[in-house]
């Protein structure tokens, strides 16, 4: 499905860093960071709150903000997110339909058409799909100048020493960092998701309109709290509703979303 405008879509960025030696790869991120206008401006946050009473957030989807007790991600914060892709890919589009510049490393198959219909503003995505035999170090390059930067782990497992210090940059940057797989320990929040239901199917065939998650949220402060929210095409995107709320299905999920 594709958007109603008849202006050329915006692209990411896509950073080729495998390849490179330690040096290339830095200096060429920061090069890129160095491009990226004043990061924050537009960002939304939660103005509702007195200044210094809580930390700002990065958005989420909005079905999801009661998940979450300061209604978004903390700046400054890691968080660790499992479970069906258009979890992330709805995070990604919230932060970057936001005004914020977000980055994905080592997520090769990222459904970019999937975050386009989300609402995501591709022009402000960076894209390294092989970030080399590093991949922490490149994402922690990165948390320098961008909002959000979400990070690939595969299989690898990052001693609890590089953990804390990669917390203690993305904290001293005010930018939330998103892992998914391998092993981080002492996440801040975990996030995960599950496909619940898929609205139009039937006996294996037919139409699919819509999709159902089941969303789960815990973290260190906070027990955990599920949600059910359904994903349905609306208005020439897809979109986020509460599962109460009953959207009128007008065409199919592209492929990539769940």
């Amino acid at each position: 499905m594709g958007g109603t405008s008849g202006a050329a879509p915006e692209v990411p960025v896509v950073l080729e860093a495998s390849g490179l030696s330690r040096r290339e790869r830095i200096e060429l991120l920061r090069s890129r960071i160095a491009a990226v206008p004043a990061r924050g401006e537009s960002v939304a946050t939660r103005p509702d709150l007195a200044p210094g009473a809580e930390r700002e957030v990065l958005p989420v989807p909005e079905p999801l903000a009661v998940l979450l007790p300061q209604g978004g991600l903390p700046r400054g914060s890691v968080v660790a997110v499992s479970g069906a892709a258009s979890l992330l890919v709805g995070l990604i589009a919230a932060v970057t339909a936001s005004g914020g510049h977000a980055a994905v490393v080592g997520h090769p198959r990222l459904g970019l058409l999937a975050a386009s219909e989300m609402g995501a503003e591709l022009g402000r995505l960076a894209v390294i799909p092989d970030p080399g035999p590093d991949p922490v170090e490149v994402a922690a390059v990165l948390l320098d100048g961008l909002d959000l930067v979400v990070l690939g782990l595969g299989a690898l497992v990052v001693p609890p020493s590089r953990a804390r210090a990669v917390v203690a940059r993305a904290r001293s940057k005010g930018a939330t960092l998103l892992v998914t797989g391998g092993g981080w320990g002492g996440a801040e929040i975990r996030l995960d998701a599950t496909v619940h239901e898929y609205d139009g199917l039937g006996r294996g065939c037919g139409r699919l309109r819509g999709l159902r998650l089941s969303v789960g949220a815990e973290g260190r402060a906070f027990q955990r709290r599920t949600a059910r929210v359904d994903l349905c095409p609306r208005r020439g995107r897809v979109e986020w509703f509460p599962e109460s709320v009953e959207p009128q299905p007008i065409s199919l999920v592209p492929s990539g979303a769940a």
